[in-house]
């Protein structure tokens, strides 16, 4: 015969997906009733409607399916009262490392805007989750932001299960946070420098990222205060530049490296975007914005360019659409999986 035990046992292998643990530790179950071969359990969710109680709901379906003798599983979805809510963000909160202390940074920047860094930055952050890797995405373009359009979230709201404890919105095999899903898309956020501070100061700390192997930092572009109160915050983090290849765009570029530089952040590499358009019929390359300079910079910078990517409509439509080209089966996609391996190679997990 069946037991509870038995039961509780199988269903630790059926993790949330937001908080990334246990449903069993996370004390998520509920009610179980064992009648013959049937089985019902009540799952009780951090919040009613969860995007993902459909997974959640199918886990526990499969798991409870495979034991011996269960023929037919009924799962009952709820939701924790206020106080249940509570009680698991204290128990979160208590053994609560630093995101930053066992997780590998990496702050993307470019020289101005307009150069396609969010796009290099949310399709590198994807890329590195298919190719195995746990990875966070701060947005920290609070007043540009561009990654919830990039990454299909316009309009979704991350869920707190209190004021200090914020659960970061998953997509595509990442944990994904911007200030553009606590704002509408179209309303002009106009804030001082320490209001923009407090609201990162939120995104590192008060965000429950749980493990990952990195965290990609959207930088606003430029030398302005944000990018300098990250680099100084943020312990042995990473500098990827982005650039395109014009000379009016890498000598911009050179004054955020120099400036990472100086706070003894290490340039990783360039990403040069734009590179080039390649005539789709007669396969011709056309260097649009010039050629040459990146390859400059790098030599000046004493780096290396890890990608040229080049200017192509598909990479275009399919951001415009919230769908990163490097999450599907495109050819575009291998430009930012090459920049993936090469970047995971130079700055390898804290885990391995």
């Amino acid at each position: 015969m069946i037991t509870k035990e038995q039961i509780l046992n199988v269903l630790k292998d059926v993790f949330d997906p937001e908080i990334g643990r246990s449903i069993v530790d996370l004390n998520m179950v509920d009610n179980i009733n064992i009648d013959g071969s049937t089985v019902t359990v009540d799952i009780k969710l951090t919040i009613k409607g969860c995007p993902l109680q459909n997974t959640i709901k199918e886990d526990v379906i499969n798991k409870l399916k495979s034991l011996d003798g269960v023929d037919d599983v009924v799962v009952n979805m709820g939701a924790m009262t206020e106080e249940e809510r509570q009680k698991l963000a204290n128990s979160m909160n208590q053994g609560k490392v630093p995101v930053f202390e066992k997780t590998r940074v990496i702050a993307i920047g470019s020289g101005k805007g307009g150069v396609g860094k969010s796009t290099v930055s949310a399709n590198l952050a994807v890329a590195l989750g298919k190719l195995g890797y746990k990875v966070g995405l701060i947005d920290a373009d609070v007043l540009g932001f561009s990654i919830p359009r990039l990454l299909g979230i316009v309009g979704e709201r991350p869920y707190a299960l209190d004021e200090n404890t914020i659960l970061p919105i998953e997509k595509y095999g990442i944990k994904v946070i911007s200030m553009g899903n606590f704002a509408d898309e179209d309303t002009p956020l106009i804030w001082r420098g320490p209001l923009l501070g407090g609201v990162l100061e939120q995104f590192m700390n008060d965000v429950y990222w749980g493990e990952l192997d990195y965290m990609i930092i959207d930088l606003p572009p430029g030398t302005g205060d944000v990018p300098l109160t990250i680099m100084q915050k943020v312990p042995e983090q990473k500098f990827l530049l982005v650039t395109t290849p014009q000379a009016s765009a890498s000598h911009v570029a050179g004054r955020i490296a120099y400036m990472a530089q100086k706070v003894n952040i290490e340039l990783i590499g360039i990403a040069e975007n734009m590179s080039y358009f390649e005539c789709p019929d007669c396969h011709k390359k056309y260097n649009i914005f010039g050629e040459g300079e990146t390859d400059r910079l790098a030599k000046e910078l004493n780096t290396e360019v890890l990608v040229k990517i080049p200017i192509d409509i598909k990479i275009r439509e399919k951001s415009d659409i919230g769908l990163p080209i490097s999450f599907i089966n495109e050819p575009q996609a291998k430009y930012y999986l090459e920049l993936a391996k090469k970047v995971s190679e130079k700055v390898k997990p804290i885990s391995l």
